[in-house]
Formats: structure tokens, sequence, C-alpha cells
């Protein structure tokens, strides 16, 4: 029982530090949920007189916990991408008057942002994620990466424009790909039909 009583003790003393450190992996809006499930974690431990460090794995425990959740979203994001092996003709085409069209539209449009981010140089990238994804104040970024409030605001404006022309040139070669697929499979028909 002393034991359980250490670890949990060693939470509520914790709690704002491992929050501050989940919020550095994912959105703010997660940090809470992540932070409770440590917390449930920690209650399901069979053995805690096994723990020699509470602290430590209280720290570890939050920070596998976040990146699982990060890994996750990232599956979903990519869990269809494959598309480009299938051919054409096999290839599902979403029907406007479908439910689930919508979603898929805006699902697609979203991992087509998160390469456009993942693109940007290293600096950029964090300093437009900070802004655009975690709704950073720029002194919150300055603060947070040592940056002067000109740079943070250069980061930011080269990241949105390159992430803006990154999207358009996929769109256009996706257009292009499929329009030029399309051409090859109809000619491809008119073969078989004149033997």
């Amino acid at each position: 029982m002393a034991g359980s009583d250490r670890l949990i003790d060693a939470y509520l003393e914790l709690r704002g530090q491992l929050a501050r450190l989940v919020m550095r992996i994912v959105p703010p809006k997660d940090v809470e949920d992540i932070v409770q499930e440590a917390y449930v974690r920690i209650c399901r431990v069979d053995d805690q007189e096994a723990i020699r460090e509470p602290r430590s794995y209280l720290f570890r425990t939050v920070r596998n916990l976040a990146f699982d959740h990060v890994k996750r979203s990232e599956s979903r994001l990519t869990a269809g991408a494959d598309m480009d092996e299938l051919p054409i003709e096999e290839m599902p085409v979403p029907s406007e008057s479908d439910p689930t069209y919508a979603q898929v539209t805006s699902d697609e449009e979203f991992a087509l942002f998160c390469e456009a981010v993942r693109s940007l140089p290293r600096q950029c990238r964090r300093t437009f994620v900070l802004k655009k994804v975690y709704g950073y104040t720029l002194r919150e970024i300055m603060a947070e990466m040592g940056l002067a409030q000109a740079t943070v605001e250069t980061h930011i404006t080269n990241g949105t424009k390159r992430c803006v022309q990154y999207m358009r040139k996929r769109r256009q070669l996706a257009v292009g790909r499929a329009s030029g697929n399309t051409k090859r499979h109809s000619s491809m028909g008119r073969r078989r039909e004149d033997v």
C-alpha cells in the first residue's frame, strides 16, 4: 500500500510538469486526456513496489502515451494513402450524395496539409505548427524557441506560402495523373475494339 501511495503522491506532485511535457508532443485539447490516462495506468500497476523511481516512471509513461497518441493520429491519416497502387478503374469514386464524401475529402485535404508541413525546414515547421496548429501567440513562440519577433513572423509567413504552394502543386499533379490515366485507358479500349 505504501508503494501505491508513493506513486500516486508523485503523480499529484508532478501533474503540472507531466502536462507540460505532453503539451510539447500533442495538441492542447488532448493533453488532459493523456495525463488522466497516465493516472489510470498507475492505478492498474500490479507490483507498484517494483517501481523504484516513481518520477522517472511517470514521465516515461506520459511521454509514451503522448507518442502513441501521435502515432495513432498519423496512422489514421495514412491508412488509405496507398491508393496510387490501385489501377485507376479499381479506385473508388465517391459520390457527393454519399454522407462520407465530405469526410473523405476533408481527410484527404488534411493528409495533404500534413505532407506540406512535413516538407518545411525544421525551424520553420516548428514555428508554423506552434502558431497554426497549437494556437501559440507570437510572444509564446518567441519564448519557446528563443527567436526574435521578425524571425517568428517570417517563418510563419514562409511556412504558410510554402504549404499553399505544395498543396497546389500536389493537386495539379493528381489532376494531371488522373486525366493522363483516363486518356490512356480510353485509347487502350479503342485499340481492343479495332481488333
